[in-house]
């Protein structure tokens, strides 16, 4: 196809004909082509707009048009008067011309560099002039102008029917806004001075040396790699044979390993037997920098079996066997924890973790808040899986449940995330409520006022504060421990001076790291200092795959701190449409 003349070469060639085979035209050659109509008596049907993306809308509503006489006529506004948004257009009109005159049932094609269309159907006088249907009731005066010049040239102004109207503008909106707020919404925080990579890393370098209580189970993670399943001969049952297993700590023991790692001080307060197994831990923890002190249980450590075929999970066995503590033991466990953090004075922070296997009742959990508050600058907790305890964490400056844990505790399994929040920070009193949604991200939420004395369900949103941070990973190789990387991340952010936001980013980064990682592996400075630095460089390190995501740049800068229930809406939606 002939490029069309440019602009400035149309200015100077006002009186050139038509170059043969090429539908994009020059002002002088369109209005000789219209008269050879009039002559033929064919009817000249014009569209005019922007057409920056062609999509089905515009195919629908220029098919239509076509049907309406015998030569559609496609005016396009130019580039220098495209004023509908910032960053318009997308596509220079050399090439949206080019689009048009591409498509079979568009017969000539002509940019019109002034302001409307209004002086060029003067000069046309197109027998049909179509509009969308939402023209019909336009009052703008452009619009209206360009409806006089039509009917006074002795033409008419037809509205398409089309069942769907679509917009060029609003299309490219949402490929800004909706189509991939996870991107926009990484840009924003990644431009955040509290966010900065200089001051994300002196952050975690002020980890170093903070001393933290770590109360709760600790639990034997198994992962057993199988040869490819088959099926047994004598029943439609799936055999697996392992070939390899590896083992690594979990449940709290594997929160005060993340927290050596970064440079902590970790003292683990949880119960084994006082045998082999359990010398072997101790001994092994303390090698990591972890120093555990521990109630006799008399009992196996608690161990948790899955088994994975490539890197999918197959099957899970718990080798459980929950037991509870009688009064003296709990005030043993009690006693070791309030030694733990109060020698030298206060601690810097507490993580009490319920991993559900019986060495922390509600009644236990509540306890303990109550008795480490004093005594702890930071005080944190989590559960796994559904406990109740989590209602039971009074007092805590930060809780870190998923959004399936907290519905569970709370039993809100319909409101949106701002009321079951709010309905967490009524109950327990907590400072900041991290929600955790998986492939969602999280948001980390505080309250927005002094709690009143009682509240209706309409009003929690206006409650609380979030602040969302997208999920960074590219795609989890495995979520085991994702959480307790978070959990141990965020509470040394706080006890280092680190806003909500900032722990909660940095937290995220460290979910991220373990979620690309087989097993429940140890998240250390260093990674966190890569993955601070990665996301910094690349702004997408962590982002969804490609295939998944826009590749539009976000424009315009929108609030940092963006309202709450807008935030979920755009969060709700994305998983409508996924």
């Amino acid at each position: 196809m002939t490029p069309h003349p440019r602009s400035s070469d149309r200015a100077r060639s006002g009186d050139a004909d038509l170059t043969p085979g090429s539908k994009v035209l020059t002002l002088a050659a369109l209005l000789k082509l219209r008269e050879g109509a009039r002559a033929e008596g064919k009817a000249v049907v014009q569209c005019h707009g922007c057409f920056d993306i062609v999509h089905p809308g515009h195919i629908r509503h220029l098919r239509q048009a076509r049907s309406e006489g015998d030569i559609l006529l496609v005016s396009i506004t130019g580039d220098s008067e495209m004023k509908k948004g910032t960053g318009r257009p997308l596509i220079p009109e050399e090439l949206r011309a080019e689009n048009l005159a591409a498509l079979s049932f568009v017969d000539w094609v002509y940019v019109e560099e002034r302001p409307t269309a209004a002086e060029l159907l003067s000069e046309v006088k197109p027998d049909v002039y179509v509009k969308g249907r939402e023209y019909e009731l336009n009052i703008d005066p452009r619009f209206q102008a360009e409806r006089a010049a039509v009917e006074n040239g002795g033409g008419r102004v037809v509205f398409s029917s089309g069942d769907v109207v679509f917009s060029s503008t609003s299309l490219i909106a949402a490929m800004e806004n909706s189509v991939d707020p996870y991107e926009k919404r990484l840009r924003q925080l990644l431009a955040m001075d509290e966010l900065c990579g200089e001051k994300l890393t002196r952050l975690v370098a002020a980890f170093r040396g903070k001393r933290v209580v770590v109360v709760g189970e600790t639990i034997l993670d198994t992962y057993f790699l199988c040869d490819r399943p088959d099926v047994a001969g004598e029943s439609p049952i799936m055999t697996l044979r392992p070939i390899e297993r590896r083992g690594y700590d979990g449940g709290a023991a594997i929160i005060a390993r993340h927290l050596a790692a970064m440079g902590a001080e970790p003292i683990l307060i949880t119960g084994i037997s006082l045998d082999t197994e359990g010398e072997d831990l101790t001994r092994r923890l303390a090698l990591e920098g972890v120093e555990v002190r521990s109630i006799e249980t008399g009992r196996k450590l608690p161990e948790k079996q899955r088994y994975l075929v490539g890197a999918q999970k197959v099957m899970k066995l718990d080798l459980v066997e929950p037991f509870t503590l009688d009064a003296a033991t709990q005030d043993q466990l009690v006693g070791l924890a309030m030694d733990a953090a109060s020698e030298g004075g206060p601690c810097d922070a507490a993580i009490i973790a319920d991993f559900g296997q019986g060495l922390l009742s509600p009644g236990m959990v509540s306890r303990l808040c109550r008795e480490l508050r004093p005594v702890s600058r930071v005080l944190s907790g989590d559960v796994s899986g559904k406990r109740a305890s989590l209602r039971m964490m009074h007092g805590m400056d930060l809780l870190c449940p998923s959004e399936t844990e907290a519905r569970a505790a709370f039993q809100s399994h319909t409101d949106g995330l701002p009321s079951l929040a709010w309905r967490v920070v009524r109950k327990t009193g907590a400072k900041a409520v991290v929600i955790t949604m998986g492939a969602d991200g999280l948001i980390g939420f505080s309250p927005s006022a002094p709690s009143p004395a009682s509240s209706t369900s309409d009003g929690y949103a206006s409650q609380v504060t979030g602040e969302h941070v997208p999920a960074l990973g590219t795609h989890a190789v495995d979520a085991l421990g994702c959480g307790d990387a978070l959990l141990a991340t965020a509470t040394l952010a706080l006890c280092s001076g680190a806003s909500l936001l900032a722990a909660s980013f940095l937290g995220s980064i460290a979910a991220a790291v373990e979620a690309q990682r087989l097993g429940n592996i140890v998240v250390n400075g260093r990674d966190l200092r890569h993955g601070i630095a990665r996301v910094h460089a690349s702004h997408m390190t962590y982002a969804e795959p490609e295939s998944h995501r826009s590749s539009s740049p976000s424009s315009g800068a929108s609030p940092l701190r963006m309202p709450v229930q807008l935030e979920l809406d755009k969060l709700r939606a994305t998983r409508a449409s996924a």
